[in-house]
């Protein structure tokens, strides 16, 4: 299986039209995760389709990317490389991997889980000591619409105050977008309203979960392909994006540091 259609609940690695300006924003965190790769044994937890994994491993000295049945299917038919492996596992139950990496990364996975305490108490679990821990998130404050797949998102502040319990000393960095980017994200805020405007009431909120589901899939499609359509589309690379700790507030993607002890 080389393909997946596309839900709404990942970001596919096969659509560098309407998606390209959303992968490029995921890239940027797995670059910046693979400046601290080389030489080491990395996880990535919820590797989704597989491409920030195997972009890790050309850093790394091994790559291994968990996730569910379908998406690690797509993985492993797309991406290969002899250190970079790709496997099924339960996200809620990590320390059932039975073993630890120097380096365990998850881009944009907490803030779909049920319990993202437990989530970070996993990550830690299969963290060698001294080995550090990447988590993204998207940042609450420039999220421009509504995803029925996201549990929670978080300001900078409150994702702090979520992993320090369990990962003293971490900190918080930020994924910001260049003018272009942030255009893009301003393009896409208003399509996202105008379909909001057909539904005042808010019943979407007392539709079947399926449904809402189904209907975010959809208009995810609709909206980008108008903002091509008004040419609203920028063409985006690596120099469009940066991890830094300052303005958090405007960052797109949060960004959690730690160290295992």
């Amino acid at each position: 299986m080389s393909e997946a259609r596309f839900t709404g609940e990942r970001l596919p690695g096969s659509d560098p039209t309407h998606y390209a300006v959303d992968l490029e924003r995921h890239l940027a965190a797995y670059r910046w995760v693979a400046t601290r790769a080389a030489g080491r044994r990395v996880l990535d937890a919820g590797c989704g389709e597989g491409y920030g994994t195997a972009l890790l491993a050309e850093h790394a000295r091994m790559v291994v990317g968990i996730d569910r049945p379908e998406p690690v299917g797509v993985a492993t038919a797309r991406y290969r490389a002899p250190n970079l492996e790709y496997r099924v596992a339960d996200l809620e139950r990590l320390d059932g991997l039975g073993e630890r990496f120097d380096l365990v990364v998850s881009c944009q996975v907490i803030e779909h889980l049920p319990d993202p305490v437990g989530f970070l108490r996993g990550l830690l679990a299969v963290t060698a000591a001294g080995g550090e821990i990447v988590v993204t998130t998207p940042n609450r404050l420039m999220s421009v619409s509504e995803n029925p797949y996201h549990l929670r998102e978080w300001t900078a502040p409150e994702l702090l105050a979520l992993a320090a319990p369990v990962l003293p000393g971490a900190r918080v960095l930020g994924v910001h977008g260049s003018e272009r980017v942030l255009a893009y994200e301003r393009a896409r805020g208003a399509q996202v309203q105008r379909i909001l405007r057909l539904d005042p009431l808010g019943l979407r909120r007392l539709l079947p979960e399926a449904v809402v589901k189904g209907a975010f899939a959809f208009f995810s499609g609709v909206v980008r392909r108008r903002i091509r359509s008004e040419g609203a589309l920028p063409a985006v690379g690596l120099e469009d994006f940066r991890v830094g700790d300052d303005a958090l507030d405007r960052a797109l993607d949060l960004l959690l540091l730690a160290q295992a002890l």
